[in-house]
């Protein structure tokens, strides 16, 4: 539609005087655009890049309010869920309620490994901590918290498709169904060795799938939810992340990236132009497209645009990079066809 001619007129004004044409309504200092965010973290702390991984800041005290990140120590995890950002660390759990800007500081004492929400986050208020020595549950989101009957082991994984809770711990995989009340004793074929990556079947409740990495010992599949294990590969190599993306299984190594077309029978290794050991792997346009792809190494953060073929890098140069995230995807639209 055209402009009428005295709001064409007023646009030229505009134009001339080199005046905004923002309605003040829509203005705002330093907007978050979860579409663009990514955070990274690391044993020095936690980073934000606002534009899809071209720029990268290291997270500060914006105001009196709350704690200050510094404090978080070594990021070991971080979850974003909505607006909500959950960090476990070093120095806790950090959480922020407005995509990252302001934190506050959960009543947990120690260094916590990994941390785990409800998918239904407004309806369960569940939320578990992978401590050192064990696992421990909030049901209210965070203001208590209680121990599982899971102790004296550290909990690096945890996969909660409902009903199994999946946990992977410094002695193996165990399963809860029961919200960690109690738990299946450790599968056979699985060595008692350290598991820091686990990867499920998207239909897990009818197609109990999963790849763990154990140890030094490889890449090992399960069939039937934890029950059994067999080896699938790169054996002699530390697996520190594995994502399970449609046809493709990435596992990544101290040995670099590889990924298998057929389900762990075969690998490939990929990544050409990386350098570095990769420490986590992150798809965020997953599961819509897995071309775009971030990787967190200990030479800093390096970005692939076709599937993970190869890399360039992209930030934190001098940085030893652990951890990468980012909003998840907001859920398709399913409409009707209102054709007749």
């Amino acid at each position: 539609m055209a402009l009428g001619p005295l709001l064409f007129i007023a646009a030229l004004t505009a134009a001339a005087l080199g005046q905004e044409q923002e309605p003040p309504r829509l203005r705002r200092e330093n907007p978050v655009l979860t579409t663009l965010t990514i955070f990274a973290g690391g044993p020095s702390g936690m980073w934000r890049s606002p534009d899809w991984g071209f720029t990268w800041k290291k997270l500060e005290k914006k105001s009196e309010k709350g704690e200050d990140p510094a404090t978080m120590g070594a990021v070991s995890a971080i979850l974003p869920v909505g607006p909500t950002v959950y960090v476990a660390a070093s120095g806790g759990v950090f959480v922020s309620e407005d995509f990252g800007e302001i934190w506050a500081r959960w009543p947990v004492e120690g260094s916590v490994l990994s941390i785990l929400s409800s998918r239904y986050p407004l309806a369960d208020l569940t939320v578990f901590l992978g401590m050192t020595d064990g696992l421990l549950m909030s049901p209210d989101a965070g203001r208590t918290f209680k121990p599982t009957s899971l102790r004296g082991v550290a909990v690096h994984k945890m996969d909660w498709p409902g009903p199994a809770l999946v946990v992977g711990t410094s002695a193996g995989v165990v399963v809860s169904r029961d919200m960690g009340v109690t738990w299946a004793p450790p599968g056979e074929g699985l060595p008692a060795s350290p598991v820091e990556a686990l990867a499920l079947s998207s239909f897990f409740a009818n197609d109990p799938v999963m790849f763990a990495g154990a140890g030094q010992k490889g890449v090992f599949r399960s069939r039937d939810g934890g029950k059994t294990w067999a080896s699938v590969g790169l054996q002699g190599s530390r697996i520190v992340d594995l994502v399970w993306l449609g046809p493709f299984l990435y596992a990544l190594t101290d040995s670099g990236l590889f990924r298998s077309q057929d389900v762990g029978e075969s690998w490939g290794a990929i990544g050409r132009g990386l350098q570095g050991t990769p420490q986590r792997i992150l798809f965020p346009l997953a599961p819509t497209s897995g071309a775009e792809v971030f990787l967190a190494t200990d030479r800093g953060i390096w970005r692939s645009g076709d599937g993970a073929e190869s890399f360039q890098q992209v930030g934190l140069v001098d940085e030893t990079v652990s951890i990468l995230a980012t909003f998840p995807q907001p859920a398709p639209v399913l409409g009707k066809d209102k054709k007749k």
